[in-house]
């Protein structure tokens, strides 16, 4: 064998373990940069009850005697759907040199501190340093399975949610993200509180 065989074999092994290294590097600094992500809600928007835009109302005097009705009867026979849009805000800060790049969010939603329901945003969002990103979720849940009030109390319920309302609600995330890195798609091994705040007045 030629010496220049024997020593490419020997840098082969050495040019491989330094791949791996810097991978690993890089994995290590995307998830740091997905942990330095500031997530806060920005807002609740798209807010129906029922079917019913709350959004256009101020009270529960504002509902028309067909809109009261068909409250009232979704609460009697316990299928009252709330869809709402919650708006996660994240930053990733502008001293972090490394871009966070999520791929897909398995989620929990709480109000008033009940868990609710669950679900997964498929959705590739990239974090640049110092650039705010608006993450959108889509969500809907059946209100009475979670929340033991009568229709006038619900509906104040889903109306604080558009800031409309009085006393703020507090709304929580709990989420398992997952990440694109250099070595593949990594999954947060637990869920972790990555939202937590106030909407409402």
């Amino acid at each position: 064998m030629s010496r220049a065989h024997g020593s490419l074999r020997r840098i082969a092994p050495a040019l491989a373990v330094v791949g791996a290294l810097a991978a690993g590097c890089a994995t290590l600094q995307q998830v740091a940069a997905l942990r330095q992500v500031d997530f806060t809600i920005d807002r609740v928007t798209d807010v129906r009850l029922a079917g019913i835009a709350v959004a256009a109302k101020r009270s529960f005097r504002d509902l028309s005697l067909a809109e009261a009705t068909t409250l009232g009867s979704a609460v009697s026979r316990r299928q009252l759907p709330l869809d709402l849009t919650v708006h996660l805000r994240g930053v990733n800060p502008a001293a972090n040199s490394v871009s966070a790049r999520l791929v897909r969010l398995e989620w929990t939603l709480l109000l008033e501190d009940s868990e609710t329901v669950s679900g997964t945003l498929d959705r590739e969002v990239v974090f640049p340093p110092g650039e705010p990103r608006d993450v959108p979720i889509a969500i809907q849940l059946n209100l009475v399975e979670f929340f033991e009030r009568n229709a006038q109390d619900l509906f104040a319920l889903a109306l604080n949610l558009t800031g409309q309302g009085g006393a703020p609600k507090t709304v929580t995330l709990r989420a398992v993200p997952t990440i694109n890195t250099a070595l593949g798609p990594i999954r947060y091994p637990g869920p972790i509180t990555i939202v937590s705040g106030e909407v409402g007045r």
